[in-house]
């Protein structure tokens, strides 16, 4: 039994769990707050009526705290704790566990997998490090100029993780970056603020304003930072991305596509014309497929190939992991159920080949076995004289 393919499985759903509970929870309050009207008695700032699963719900928004501690009260927080650990440990697992395979790229930089991890532990932290920065300062009081500064410095980050890292293992890195500053914006500053006004209740003290509007500005920013991270998540099953010449421009067209679109969402909820912003998100789509779609990557086919020919060529670079039966010993098994041990397994996926070999040139991982572009041409060449066992 391979067990670490086993805690690989694990790791990823329960990521995929408790991300969709914080996820599920934070754009729910987003909506909640764009949807309180003044309440027609009682001494909360908001109230909103809804109504789901057959019953009716009445929400009520107190703008600092209550006059009186309630009885029973309900914190979210746990879901948010548990996505970054078990996405971190996926990291670990995936990335710095199997940094040769994943993470370094050594046409790019001969890293050890020591040095990698290292690079890239440093990349989370300074991540947080500067946007809390930004956030205690002066900048701090305007969300605009601070988002654009924050996006700059991310996009900054994706280039040069990208100089460094394979691309694939560069996008992780900035999704690493903004999940650990989402979760730290909960663990750091939303929940103690609130347990500060919670305290100053249980004691019969005025508590502080400005907790409450510290954490409304952190959860804000946590909203629009979801999608881009989401994009990133499943950004590896689409190599079209980071297998693109300028693969970190791609993830910031990607990005501000994202924050356009969860800003369409929350205009929509305070009732505001979301048309102008549905219109740039949809020219930032169209301009990054148009771009990749432009890009001269890959090599080109060139004349024609028989299989006889290209057979060295995946028994070199390709079978080691693509076999029944892996001699590398980073697989148990053959990633996503690829062959090519022979003629008949090759050509049944050989438009896969063309998209990860010869356009993107995401594979063999990181380029371990030093696959060229003359390489990668006769592939093409084969693929487009028909790709015949």
């Amino acid at each position: 039994m391979d067990i670490t393919e086993w805690l690989n499985l694990g790791l990823r759903w329960l990521h995929l769990i408790t991300g969709i509970a914080w996820i599920g929870s934070s754009f729910y309050f987003v909506w909640l707050d764009n949807h309180l009207k003044p309440p027609k008695e009682g001494e909360a700032s908001g109230e909103v009526w809804s109504v789901h699963g057959g019953g009716f719900y009445h929400k009520q928004k107190y703008q600092v705290a209550p006059s009186k501690m309630p009885d029973e009260l309900h914190w979210f927080k746990w879901e948010a704790y548990f996505t970054w650990v078990s996405g971190f440990s996926l990291l670990v697992l995936v990335y710095y566990v199997g940094a040769r395979a994943f993470l370094i790229d050594t046409a790019k930089a001969a890293l050890e997998p020591w040095q990698a991890a290292g690079i890239g532990m440093g990349a989370i932290v300074l991540g947080w490090v500067v946007y809390d920065g930004l956030c205690r300062s002066a900048l701090g009081r305007n969300n605009r100029l601070l988002g654009l500064i924050w996006y700059g410095f991310l996009v900054a980050m994706a280039y040069g993780l990208n100089s460094v890292f394979s691309a694939r293992g560069a996008y992780l890195h900035i999704g690493a970056i903004v999940g650990t500053v989402m979760a730290a914006n909960v663990f750091m500053i939303i929940i103690p603020g609130q347990r500060k006004v919670v305290n100053a209740l249980i004691e019969g003290r005025e508590p502080d304003p400005m907790l409450g509007a510290r954490g409304k500005q952190r959860s804000l920013h946590n909203n629009y930072m979801t999608l881009p991270v989401l994009f990133i998540m499943i950004s590896h099953h689409y190599p079209m991305t980071f297998g693109a010449d300028r693969p970190w421009l791609v993830l910031a067209m990607m990005s501000a596509m994202g924050v356009a679109i969860r800003h369409v969402f929350n205009l929509r909820h305070k009732g505001a014309d979301p048309r102008p912003t549905m219109a740039v998100a949809a020219a930032i789509g169209i301009a990054t497929i148009t771009y990749v779609a432009l890009e001269k990557s890959g090599a080109k086919p060139v004349g024609e190939a028989t299989y006889a020919e290209i057979q060295p060529i995946l028994e070199r670079h390709c079978v080691t992991c693509h076999a029944p039966h892996p001699t590398n010993p980073a697989f148990a098994a053959p990633p996503l159920g690829v062959l090519l041990d022979n003629g008949e397994h090759a050509s049944a996926v050989a438009p896969r080949i063309k998209k990860v070999a010869v356009d993107a040139q995401v594979m063999p991982l990181g380029n371990m076995t030093h696959m060229t572009l003359e390489e990668r041409a006769k592939l093409g060449a084969w693929i487009a004289s028909g790709a015949r066992p």
